[in-house]
Formats: structure tokens, C-alpha cells, sequence
């Protein structure tokens, strides 16, 4: 129970870090949303209408004031209305969710078979420059900037074969492309992690001692190297949630998708703080629920965990 109770606080802590953090960094911006209305509508910033409006909006108030009144009306169930589109906040967030976490759960999956996938072979094969290719995808992953990976994509799959729309969010086929992009740089880190467990424990004085006894490699590695690998790929699977919704933003722009990342995009350009701290408490409750859900899972694959030992 305090392992539990623990994990929950941390996962607490970091949903308000993000929020502060986020807030601290807005409030500080040249400007705010009241100035963004006036010189968006192509008009001169006249002091009067620029106070009428922050004062309607709160945004004459001291940095104290704001920051904790807008703290408190979220912890209350609140999350404001947006000052660019004048609509709560959580209908503009709730239009956008079910498509950025139908995309990143594909990614998520996709990202996971991936991740393991090169992580095994690059174990087992019997080739040496088979293995070095796939020992050195991880970093060819990481290496290709997320835009680019989804421009190639659409130029592959959408104008040259035409076998998969090139943007939108109309079914599942419109899925597929935006997924694979998200999903290849997040199983570089799973690869490279679950590979480099794999490698140590398959040269270790556990596996010497059961191929000795005839054991074959392919045994040692799926049958005991595999379950040694979970644990931290399974951290960095749980990052990965972050390092998916964070990539939103490109990736639904790309694919002219509608999504978190979108409306994240549109509320940090008109400094619309409402609408952005709703979107970052939302992907900060998601991260520490999935990061949560890893920590929760640790003990059922390690006892030694769940006994506090090491």
C-alpha cells in the first residue's frame, strides 16, 4: 500500500508540475490573449479596449491571483472557457481527445511490436552484419526528424501507391500513416533498451551456464533473456506515452489531422491560456496514468519489487 500510495503522489506532483510550469511560462510571454484579439482582428491596440478586455478576462489581475484562482477552478472540475473561441474549454478538448488517443494508442502498440521486434532478432540472428544493421536501427530511428519521416510516408503510400489517404481523420486507413510516424521514433528507445538487456543477459554467467547444459540461444533468450528485458522496457514504454503526445503536435500537422496537438498548436499562437493548460493537464494525466499503470505493473514481473528488496 505505501508503494501504491507513493506512485500516486508522484504521479500528482507531476500533472501540477506541468501545469505551473506551463503557466509560469505563458504569463511570461510578451503580450497576453486580450492584446492577441485586437492585433488578430488587424486593428490598432487601443489601451482602452486592450484593459475592457483583460479586465473581463482576469488578466489584469495579479500573477498570484491568476495562477491560483486558475488552479483552484481546475481542481474544482473546471477548466474555464477558451478567450479565443469563447467556448468552454472542454468541449474544445473533448472534440479533439478521441483522435490524438486513437492515434497514439496505435502508435503505442506499433511502437511496442516494433521495439521488440528488432530487439530479438538483432539477439538471434546468426549473421554478424545482419545483427550490426539491426543493433544500429535504433539510432537510424532517432536520427530522421518526425516531419520528415511523415512526409516520406505520404509520398510513398499516398501519392506514388495509393493504397493510403495522405491526411484527415476519416476511419481507420486515415490512422495508419500518422501511427507508423509516431510509432518509429518512440520504439527506437524500446529497442535500444530491450536489445541491450537482451545482449547482456544472453552473455551473462546465467545463460553461459544454460547453454552448457544444452539450452538452446533461442530458449535463453525468449525463455529467460525476455522476462530480465521487460522491466525497463517497460519504463521506457511509459515514457514513450509522453514522447507520443508531445509528437502530436507535429504529426497531426503534417497529416492535417484534428487533435490535442492542433489545438495546442492554435492556443499557445494566441496565447489562449485556458485552452493550453487544459491540454497539458489532460496529456500530463495521461503520461501519469500510464507511467503509473508501469509502476503498478513492476511488481507482478519482479516479487523482489513488491517485497522491497534489491
Amino acid at each position: 500500500m505505501r508503494y501504491v500510495i507513493r506512485r500516486v503522489l508522484y504521479a500528482l506532483f507531476v500533472v501540477w508540475a506541468a501545469y505551473t510550469i506551463t503557466w509560469l511560462l505563458l504569463f511570461y510571454l510578451p503580450g497576453n490573449s486580450a492584446s492577441m484579439m485586437i492585433s488578430g482582428a488587424g486593428a490598432d491596440i487601443d489601451k482602452t479596449l486592450l484593459a475592457t478586455l483583460e479586465a473581463r478576462y482576469g488578466l489584469d489581475r495579479p500573477a498570484y491571483e491568476q495562477y491560483f484562482g486558475l488552479l483552484w477552478q481546475t481542481l474544482t472540475g473546471d477548466l474555464g472557457t477558451s478567450i479565443a473561441l469563447g467556448v468552454p474549454v472542454a468541449v474544445v478538448i473533448g472534440g479533439a481527445l478521441p483522435h490524438t488517443l486513437a492515434l497514439g494508442a496505435l502508435a503505442l502498440v506499433l511502437s511496442v511490436i516494433l521495439g521488440f521486434a528488432i530487439a530479438l532478432l538483432a539477439n538471434t540472428a546468426r549473421a554478424s552484419w545482419l545483427r550490426n544493421i539491426l543493433f544500429s536501427l535504433p539510432s537510424a530511428f532517432l536520427s530522421f526528424p518526425v516531419f520528415l519521416t511523415g512526409l516520406i510516408l505520404i509520398q510513398i503510400f499516398a501519392f506514388q501507391l495509393h493504397v493510403l489517404p495522405a491526411v484527415g481523420n476519416d476511419g481507420f486507413r486515415a490512422l495508419i500513416l500518422p501511427a507508423v510516424t509516431s510509432a518509429i521514433p518512440a520504439s527506437a528507445a524500446i529497442a535500444q533498451v530491450t536489445a541491450k538487456s537482451l545482449f547482456e543477459y544472453t552473455h551473462g554467467p546465467q545463460a553461459t551456464f544454460l547453454s552448457a547444459r544444452g539450452v538452446g540461444r533461442g530458449r535463453i533468450v525468449f525463455a529467460h533473456g525476455l522476462r530480465n528485458a521487460v522491466i525497463p522496457a517497460a519504463t521506457i514504454i511509459g515514457m514513450s506515452v509522453g514522447g507520443i503526445l508531445a509528437g502530436a503536435v507535429i504529426t497531426e500537422t503534417v497529416f492535417s489531422r484534428q487533435g490535442l496537438g492542433r489545438v495546442l498548436q492554435a492556443g499557445v499562437v494566441s496565447q489562449d491560456v485556458p485552452v493550453v493548460q487544459g491540454v497539458v493537464i489532460v496529456s500530463a494525466l495521461l503520461f501519469a496514468l500510464a507511467n503509473l499503470a508501469v509502476d503498478l505493473f513492476y511488481p507482478r514481473i519482479d516479487p523482489r519489487i513488491r517485497l522491497g528488496v534489491s
